[in-house]
């Protein structure tokens, strides 16, 4: 029951002793929640509600304040509003009367990064046309990384598997926590002033925002832009983007696909060789096709001028292009299979298990198929000039001359055929095998 003494309140002043408690208790706090219902009036002003999985409050964010947020507030957006609780009196309504709101979390690690991601490439740091390609085959590789993490294990087996002649450095650091970003830029100015590596790969495994953010560092990123050797980004899984991935010459969507991307497969490297050995075989076979028709000429033009005064020359200068070929191709092919055996011997040289088995045996096989190809076909050849020798020398005036006949000459090296050529005292070179007569005609006789 009331008592005499005890005030009898008007609505009105409930309201008021509320209000004033409620702003006196709750002038300056801070309230997260996920934004609804929220409404943007001509007058400028923002009026929503602040909830989360059991309760809401409403707010408001008069116009001078809205202004100067800097990001769009929207529903189901997560935000930490700060102001003071207040009560409005006419409908007995509280409200948190919002100075400011900012956005939580995530939401406010994804603002500050759109924010360095527009500052860096609008200086050019994302530019396309400073990317560097990478080395068609990379002898040392570093891997900056956890090394307890399962990215460097993933990289690892991909390379193992792939092309185990890649020496891999594991370069030790920290990839999340405060630390990280100066443990990783420190590695990767190491390794790019070291001049060591043919590739320096930034990995790890995938995760949150927050997790990854190391490599949203802007010190990192500007250290990745400006580094002198080619460099993969391959941070988290494939949805997963940091800055490091926009700084880097080239992005891998995972740890394993960067693996696939710096190295090419042994199988493709073996088509590769086969396919060397293959144009080899072809040069060669055309090369001894130019000699064999050059040669041909030759016997031609050794056929269609058989005088005896040229005989010997001609027989010498086939003699000397046969050598010039023959010691020109052997030459070719000599330096052909050198380089061939160099390239085996680098390739075993930077593995301790040398070249696949296969790939060796087959470029053994095609080395020494090669090899006797070539000396098959110089004999060959080499037969076929020395024959020819020997027929053109028996059908040649000096085999006749070497049987004991004589070639008769007049004073100006013409043969002398019919005695219709001379007359009396006439002067005759006769030339037998071994050396010439000088002989004068005393008479001649014709016969009938």
């Amino acid at each position: 029951m009331r008592t005499p003494d005890e005030p009898v309140l008007t609505p009105s002043q409930l309201n008021s002793l509320a209000r004033n408690a409620l702003e006196d208790m709750f002038s300056d706090i801070q309230v997260e929640g996920e934004i609804g219902n929220l409404a943007r009036p001509s007058s400028g002003h923002l009026y929503f509600t602040l909830k989360d999985e059991r309760a809401q409050v409403r707010c408001a964010l008069f116009k001078p304040k809205s202004q100067r947020l800097d990001f769009q507030p929207k529903d189901g957006t997560r935000v930490i509003v700060h102001g003071r609780i207040s009560l409005y009196e006419p409908r007995g309504d509280y409200q948190l009367i919002a100075d400011g709101m900012t956005l939580a979390g995530e939401g406010e690690l994804r603002r500050q990064l759109e924010l360095l991601r527009q500052k860096l490439q609008a200086e050019g740091l994302f530019d396309p046309r400073n990317k560097q390609t990478l080395p068609r085959f990379v002898r040392r590789l570093a891997v900056i990384t956890s090394p307890s993490g399962a990215a460097v294990r993933d990289v690892i087996s991909v390379i193992s598997r792939r092309f185990p002649l890649v020496a891999i450095d594991l370069i030790p650091v920290q990839v999340q926590g405060v630390t990280a970003p100066g443990q990783i830029r420190e590695a990767l100015q190491w390794a790019d002033a070291s001049r060591r590596y043919d590739v320096i790969l930034l990995t790890r495994g995938g995760g949150s925002l927050e997790d990854l953010w190391a490599f949203n560092d802007e010190s990192l990123v500007r250290a990745i832009a400006v580094a002198q050797t080619p460099t993969v980004s391959a941070v988290g899984h494939e949805s997963d983007t940091t800055l490091a991935d926009f700084a880097a010459d080239v992005r891998a969507a995972t740890p394993s696909a960067a693996a696939e991307l710096i190295t090419p497969a042994s199988g493709d490297l073996a088509i590769r060789v086969d396919a060397a050995m293959r144009r080899l075989s072809q040069r060669n076979r055309h090369g001894l096709d130019l000699a064999r028709r050059h040669l041909d000429q030759v016997e031609r033009r050794l056929s269609a001028t058989s005088p005896l005064s040229r005989f010997k020359s001609m027989r010498e200068r086939a003699d000397a292009v046969w050598a010039r070929i023959t010691y020109r191709r052997a030459m070719e092919n000599n330096e052909r299979l050198t380089r061939l055996r160099q390239l085996r011997a680098r390739l075993m040289a930077n593995h301790p298990g040398g070249l696949p088995g296969e790939l060796r045996a087959r470029s053994d096989t095609a080395l020494h198929r090669l090899s006797e190809s070539t000396g098959r076909l110089m004999r060959l050849r080499l037969q076929r000039l020395q024959g020819l020798g020997r027929t053109l020398h028996a059908i040649s005036p000096l085999a006749t001359v070497d049987r004991g006949y004589a070639l008769l000459q007049d004073s100006a090296g013409k043969l002398v055929v019919s005695v219709e050529q001379v007359a009396t005292g006439d002067s005759l070179n006769a030339k037998v095998s071994d050396g010439t007569l000088f002989l004068r005609i005393t008479g001649t006789e014709k016969l009938p």
